[in-house]
């Protein structure tokens, strides 16, 4: 589109407030409304945006969006998208940035196509080239074995950007912004699908996504029964429990509970991996990890290449050996 300029985000809201994907789309847009020297906007859909609206200003964004109706207060993808085709070509962005959330998997590609233009899916980091002004995405391929840096060319440029791959700068809340209300038509026959039945899952600590620490297990621990250990393990580090894509496949633990390509994108400080060999779908959703731990029996699992620290054993014997260890800290 002629004479774009700008960043603009697309943002979740979640139970009334900003997402924190959202917080994390406008870290990664401030700096690229830095290097263009243009705003960085944010879109917000829903029927009350009053809050979340001043949390993204305090956030960094320089303007908001707020398309409100009532037919966006829940997430319909047919309804969402036309709202966000109607914004995009009002606001006319050079940079559209989404968070690649289930919701932004469905929208990110649906919206690129209404637009006209390409996507750079599933991104771990954006960056400019200031010499073309054309946004540069890094983008794992072949299954995560190698990064591929893809440039967008045709305007908006679109890019789908992964959950925890930048942290939220920290909230000011003396920021002034500018919050202008988006109206939009938009009819209850727009939409093609409609939520039948929702059933909310109860979880208890930390969400695996958003865990600091986190221990996971995989096929090696032959069964369902050996994750009560993990869990134990988990409570006692103050983090979460996950698994490969082999366990959840088995029936032993949710698919909630899956990292990796097809599952949960983590960035824990600490990560744990318990009889998981180190296939590449799985190091894809842990890739942004800053300590790996790896516990394995046979000595040329994958998962040591990756892994900082490596302990060569039967994970029954060392499992209880060290949450032992771990608890006499805890508890001193």
């Amino acid at each position: 589109m002629a004479d774009a300029t700008g960043v603009l985000v697309i943002g979740q809201t979640s139970d009334g407030a900003l997402d924190s994907t959202a917080a994390e789309l406008l870290a990664a847009g401030r700096a690229i409304a830095a290097a263009l020297d243009e705003e960085l906007s944010i879109g917000l859909l829903g029927d009350t945006l009053d809050v979340p609206a001043q949390q993204a200003i305090a956030h960094g964004a320089d303007r908001v969006y707020a398309v409100n109706h009532p037919l966006l207060a829940e997430y319909q993808p047919d309804v969402y998208l036309a709202a966000l085709d109607a914004l995009c070509r009002d606001a006319n962005p050079r940079v559209v940035l989404i968070s690649r959330t289930p919701e932004g998997r469905e929208l990110a590609p649906r919206l690129a196509f209404r637009l006209g233009v390409g996507l750079a899916q599933d991104c771990l980091e954006v960056s400019l080239d200031e010499s073309a002004r054309t946004l540069l995405a890094n983008r794992p391929v072949y299954g995560g074995n190698a990064v591929a840096v893809v440039s967008c060319e045709r305007t908006p440029q679109i890019a789908a950007i992964r959950p925890k791959a930048y942290e939220p700068a920290q909230p000011d809340p003396s920021r002034q912004g500018q919050i202008i209300s988006f109206p939009v038509e938009l009819d209850a026959s727009q939409a093609r699908t409609r939520v039948v039945e929702r059933v909310q899952e109860e979880s208890e600590g930390v969400k695996l996504e958003e865990a600091r620490v986190v221990v996971s297990g995989g096929r090696g621990l032959g069964g369902p029964e050996p994750f009560a250990g993990l869990e134990n393990l988990a409570r006692l580090l103050g983090g979460a429990v996950g698994a490969s894509r082999a366990a959840v496949d088995s029936g032993w633990v949710p698919s909630s509970y899956q990292v990796g390509l097809t599952g949960k994108a983590i960035t824990p400080d600490l990560y744990i991996t318990v009889a998981i060999s180190g296939a590449s779908q799985h190091m894809a959703g842990c890739s942004g990890a800053k300590c790996i731990v790896a516990i394995n029996k046979d000595a040329d699992a994958n998962i040591f290449k990756d892994a900082r620290y490596g302990v060569v054993g039967d994970w029954e014997k060392v499992i209880p050996a060290l949450t032992e260890a771990v608890r006499e800290l805890v508890d001193t």
